[in-house]
């Protein structure tokens, strides 16, 4: 499990600053909650207050109510997955494809599975009727 400092160095820009979010950096930030203050009004401006901390506590619980419902559910903790491990960016199909058809183990799925055969059942051949020269091929007006 990563510690506190490594998960707190990846979210910053390696100068201790946190990285821009959705674009707007801090100052910008500050910019628009003064704006949105003098909007507001000081008249309003508690009631909003408490509406935002209100959301705040309302997403915080349901993020731990998912994670407990994910953890009773499936038996692990989430803290515990090695994500990097399911990154679809480390999957090349080439290889895959590659390691597929150079792979000669033929082994059965389970213990009761068949296994699988070397041989291929030949097909039988088909019969092809030619038509003698000159003649027409047969038209079917109901099939146009």
């Amino acid at each position: 499990m990563p510690s506190r400092a490594s998960q707190v160095s990846e979210r910053t820009n390696g100068q201790g600053n946190l990285r821009y979010v959705f674009g707007i950096n801090g100052s910008e930030f500050v910019v628009l909650l003064i704006i949105g203050v003098i909007v507001i009004g000081p008249s309003r401006l508690p009631e909003y207050t408490r509406k935002l901390t209100n959301l705040v506590k309302e997403l915080r619980r349901m993020a731990s109510g998912a994670r407990e419902q994910i953890k009773e559910e499936v038996g692990i903790d989430i803290d515990d997955v090695d994500w990097k491990k399911y990154d679809p960016r480390q999957y090349d199909p080439r290889r895959i494809i590659k390691e597929a058809l150079l792979d000669d183990d033929t082994k059965p799925v389970s213990d009761g599975a068949p296994v699988a055969v070397d041989t291929v059942a030949k097909a039988p051949e088909r019969v092809v009727e030619r038509l003698s020269v000159g003649e027409k091929a047969p038209f079917d007006a109901e099939a146009t």
